[in-house]
């Protein structure tokens, strides 16, 4: 009797001790699949647009351009490159200067695929990101300089009586505005909320199409406050 109960318990234990071998081999394969495929974390400027070259991106930050205005994160520059070319820079500080957090490869490769993101989306009412440089504290994102301004500048030119506007460009520009946010927080995948619109943050081109600027910079920004607030969207309090 002792015999087939033996047989029994062997073969028992056999298949546990099997499937568990099985589920740790595909564990590790899997880790190691993951691990090979990761996202490399690239090394220099990352360009976006064919009109900038990484070379002449590098020279021109590392002079002193013109300052366009700051803010909690970061401050904006105005800077030409050796092509002509006139782009407006953003240097965002998300971390304190060599915190723990600015020395992960896990934060930058998530910044990086972030990054990556944003670069992708074409929408006439967006200002499209065209390049990204990554630094000791922080990165400078590179986009397309608009002359005119923003949405605040041209509202206080308007009160000062240094600028008309007529309600066929208003119109225009909430128009152009709710288009932007129909396109990030709708149509794009995955979906992308502003969480920080404000006339700061509404670029105008030379014939006062509004673009959108900041957008999708909540995940890079652990400083900036989405809580509920005028800023605040009706789709991010259906998220919450």
């Amino acid at each position: 009797k002792d015999n087939p109960r033996k047989v029994i318990v062997s073969i028992v234990l056999g298949a546990v001790t099997g499937l568990i071998g099985s589920v740790l081999f595909a564990f590790v394969i899997r880790c190691i699949v993951r691990y090979l495929n990761r996202t490399p974390i690239l090394k220099g400027p990352v360009i976006f647009s064919p009109k900038i070259a990484s070379k002449t991106l590098q020279i021109a930050l590392s002079k002193e351009n013109h300052l366009l205005g700051s803010s909690p994160n970061g401050k904006y520059y105005k800077t030409v490159l050796e092509n002509g070319l006139t782009i407006a820079v953003k240097r965002l500080t998300p971390f304190e200067s060599n915190s723990p957090e600015s020395r992960r490869k896990s934060v930058k490769r998530q910044i990086q695929m972030e990054l990556e993101l944003l670069a992708s989306l074409r929408h006439r009412n967006l200002m499209s990101l065209r390049a990204y440089v990554r630094e000791n504290d922080g990165f400078s994102l590179v986009y397309d300089y608009v002359s005119t301004g923003s949405l605040a500048d041209v509202m206080n030119r308007v009160r000062e009586n240094e600028l008309q506007i007529g309600w066929e460009v208003r119109l225009r520009i909430a128009v152009g505005v709710v288009k932007g946010l129909q396109y990030l927080h709708f149509t794009c995948v995955p979906q992308i909320l502003h969480f920080n619109l404000k006339p700061t943050n509404v670029m105008l081109d030379a014939e006062f199409e509004p673009r959108l600027a900041d957008y999708g910079l909540a995940k890079l920004l652990p400083n900036l406050d989405r809580g509920i607030s005028l800023n605040t969207p009706p789709e991010c309090l259906h998220n919450r």
